[in-house]
C-alpha cells in the first residue's frame, strides 16, 4: 500500500479528549446561532491538549463517537448540521464522488490538451481531484471510500452518492479495466455504508505514475504506453458477473449510487458503445464537444467533426442518457464573435441542446502544444473584457432546462502560462450580471438549496422543446419566486430507439429533487426530499406519455434508485425499468 493510501486512513481518536470535546458539544448545542466567531470563542475556551484548537471535523468525529455509545444528549444530526463544512457540496441533494482513471493513451491529438504523463490525458497533477487520485494511485475503491469518509468527517450525509468518473477517454480504456473500475467503486460505496473499510485488503499495490514526466508534449501516448507495458502485472479486470453482483448489492445498500457519470469523446459514441455504457450502469455521459465549427475543430486537431457530435448526442438521447457537454471558447481559430455564434447554435439546433454544460474557456498550460501557437502569435488568450463578455453572454443565454455545472475549469494558477488565472470567474460574471439587472434562468442559478419554501405554494411548470429524437418535456416544481425544488426530464421519441428494450417507450431521463441530502426513506423538516415532489412529477410524466400515445413509460434508473422505481410500480428490464403509461 502506497504512503498516500496509508495516510488517508488516519483517524482522529476522540477518546483521549472527551472532557474538552464534551464541553464544546454542550456549548454548541446551547447556542441558537453558530457563526464562525461564536465557534472560535467556544473552541478557545476548551483548547486541544491545552494549547491548540480542535477542528470542526474532530468535533463531528466526537459527536458520532458519543452518539454510537449512547452518550450524546440530544440529536446528533442537528448538531452535525451546525458544524457542517462546505454545505454547498451536497445542497443539490446528492453527494458527488469524483474519481479518476489511471493514465492511458488517448486517441485525441488536441493542441489545447495538457500532456502530463502522470495523469490521465487532459488532467493536471495539481488539480484537487487529481491530487486525491494520485494519493491513492488511481485505485477506484480507495478513491471512493476515502472521498466518502472525507464527506462524513465534514458532517455530510452520504446515503445518496453520484459517482463521477473522470480521466481521458473512458471508451478507449480496455473493457476489462472499465468493468473492474466501476465494480470496485460500487463495492466501496456498499462497504462504506456497512462501516467496512476494505482499503487494507487491496491485494496488489497500484502502480505509481509519479516518476513519469509532467510535460510530455507530443510523447504522452508513447511514454504512458511504454510504462504500462513494462510495469509489473496488476490485476485490473472484472467480469460482468462481478459487476452485476456489485450492482445488486448496492441496490439496497446504506450508501447507494444514485447516478453514474462517465466521460468520453463524440467519435467514440456509436450505438454499441452507448449500450456498453448503459450496461455499466451509466446515467449521464460527459461529452467533450468543444466547438460546433468544423474549421475550429480541425485547427485544434480535435480528430472529429460536428457531424460526429450530432450522431453521438442523438445516440445518447435515444438511449435515455443525460447529456453533459463540455464547450470551450477561445480555442485556436476562434474569436469572441464566433464563440457567441457557436454558443447560440448549441441551443438553437435540436441536434445538440445538452442537459448540462461545462463552460471551459481555453487555458494555456506548459504541456499543451498550444504553447507553440502562442509563441508564434497564432493564438492569444482573451483579455479580461473579452472573456467577461463571452462568459456572461453564455450564462445569460443558457435556457431554464440546462444546468451550468461549471464555469471555468479549476486549474491551479501556477500551471497557467498566460491568460485568466481566476478560478472564481463564475462569481465575477454573476456579479456583473446582477449589477446590470440581468437574470439567470439556468438550473444551478435557481436551485432552492437550503432556502425556505412553502409546500402549499408549489407550482408545476412545463417547458417543451424539440430534440434530435422527438420532443422533450421539462417538468419543474417551483416556488412563487421561481426557485427550483425538483424537476423531471421526459423524452417523447418520434421513432423507435435502437435500444430494442426501449422500442417506442417514453423515457424518464432524469428525476431530481433538491435540498440537502436526506437519508434514504427519511423526511427532513423543511427539506424538499421525500415530500412527494418526485411522485407528483412521475405522475405528471405518466399522464403526458399516455396523452402522446406512448403505451409504456421507461426510466433510465441508477443502480441505487431501482428500489424507488419499483415502489412506484416500475418493473425491471435488462437495462431499464418499465411501467404502462396509463
Amino acid at each position: 500500500m502506497g504512503p498516500g493510501m496509508r495516510n488517508s486512513r488516519f483517524r482522529f481518536d476522540p477518546a483521549p479528549h472527551l472532557r474538552e470535546l464534551g464541553a464544546i458539544i454542550t456549548e454548541i448545542q446551547a447556542s441558537e446561532a453558530l457563526d464562525a466567531g461564536a465557534l472560535d470563542r467556544i473552541l478557545r475556551r476548551h483548547p486541544k491538549d491545552g494549547r491548540g484548537l480542535f477542528a470542526r471535523t474532530e468535533i463531528v468525529a466526537a459527536t458520532l463517537h458519543l452518539a454510537r455509545a449512547g452518550a450524546l444528549p440530544g440529536d446528533a444530526e442537528s448538531l452535525v448540521e451546525k458544524l457542517r463544512t462546505c454545505p454547498t457540496r451536497t445542497q443539490s441533494g446528492v453527494v458527488p464522488v469524483t474519481v479518476l482513471t489511471r493514465p492511458h493513451p488517448c486517441p485525441g491529438r488536441c493542441v489545447f490538451c495538457p500532456s502530463d504523463a502522470r495523469m490521465p490525458k487532459s488532467y493536471l497533477a495539481a488539480e484537487p481531484g487529481a491530487q486525491r487520485a494520485t494519493a491513492h494511485r488511481f485505485d477506484p475503491y480507495a478513491q471512493t471510500w476515502s472521498r466518502l469518509d472525507a464527506y462524513r468527517r465534514m458532517g455530510h450525509r452520504c446515503d445518496k452518492a453520484e459517482l463521477i468518473v473522470l480521466g481521458g477517454t473512458w471508451s478507449h480504456y480496455p473493457e476489462a479495466y472499465r468493468v473492474w473500475f466501476v465494480t470496485r467503486a460500487l463495492q466501496a460505496l456498499s462497504d462504506f455504508g456497512e462501516g467496512r473499510d476494505g482499503r487494507g485488503s487491496i491485494e496488489e499495490e497500484p502502480d505509481d505514475f509519479s516518476s513519469l514526466p509532467a510535460v510530455a508534449r507530443g510523447s504522452y501516448d508513447r511514454t504512458v504506453a511504454r510504462y504500462l507495458r513494462e510495469r509489473r502485472a496488476v490485476r485490473e479486470a472484472a467480469s460482468f458477473e462481478d459487476l452485476m453482483g456489485a450492482q445488486r448489492r448496492n441496490e439496497a445498500a446504506r450508501v447507494r449510487c444514485v447516478g453514474l457519470s462517465l466521460e468520453t469523446r463524440p467519435d467514440a459514441l456509436d450505438e454499441a458503445e452507448v449500450v456498453r455504457l448503459r450496461r455499466l450502469g451509466a446515467t449521464k455521459i460527459q461529452v467533450g464537444i468543444q466547438s460546433l465549427h468544423d474549421a475550429v475543430l480541425l485547427a485544434n486537431r480535435r480528430g472529429h467533426d460536428v457531424a460526429a457530435t450530432r450522431d453521438a448526442l442523438r445516440h445518447l438521447r435515444a438511449a435515455g442518457m443525460k447529456i453533459q457537454a463540455h464547450w470551450m471558447p477561445n480555442l485556436l481559430g476562434a474569436t469572441p464573435e464566433s464563440d457567441l455564434d457557436d454558443f447560440a447554435r448549441l441551443f438553437a439546433d435540436r441536434d445538440f441542446r445538452p442537459d448540462e454544460l461545462k463552460l471551459y474557456p481555453t487555458s494555456l498550460v506548459e504541456s499543451a502544444e498550444l504553447v507553440e501557437h502562442h509563441r508564434t502569435g497564432a493564438w492569444r488568450p482573451y483579455d479580461d473584457a473579452e472573456l467577461l463578455r463571452v462568459v456572461t453572454e453564455c450564462m445569460r443565454r443558457t435556457p431554464r432546462w440546462c444546468r451550468l455545472s461549471r464555469v471555468v475549469r479549476d486549474i491551479p494558477s501556477p500551471d497557467i502560462v498566460v491568460g485568466n488565472k481566476r478560478t472564481n470567474f463564475r462569481e465575477i460574471a454573476e456579479a456583473d450580471l446582477r449589477s446590470r439587472g440581468v437574470p439567470l434562468v439556468e438550473i444551478r442559478a435557481r436551485e432552492i438549496g437550503r432556502g425556505a419554501w412553502d409546500p402549499a405554494r408549489v407550482a408545476l411548470r412545463e417547458t417543451e422543446y424539440a430534440t434530435s429524437v422527438g420532443r422533450e418535456r421539462f417538468l419543474e416544481m417551483l416556488t412563487p419566486e421561481d426557485r427550483l425544488l425538483a424537476f423531471l426530464r421526459l423524452s417523447l421519441p418520434a421513432h423507435a430507439s435502437f435500444v430494442a428494450e426501449l422500442g417506442t417507450s417514453a423515457v424518464i431521463r432524469e428525476l431530481h429533487v433538491y435540498g440537502g441530502v436526506a437519508g434514504i426513506g427519511e423526511r427532513v423538516p423543511g427539506a424538499p426530499q421525500h415530500r412527494g415532489l418526485g411522485r407528483a412529477l412521475v405522475s405528471a410524466a405518466r399522464e403526458r406519455a399516455a396523452a402522446a400515445r406512448h403505451a409504456t413509460l421507461a426510466v433510465i434508473s441508477a443502480v441505487g434508485t431501482r428500489e424507488y422505481w419499483r415502489r412506484l410500480g416500475f418493473r425491471d428490464g435488462d437495462l431499464y425499468q418499465h411501467l404502462p403509461s396509463s
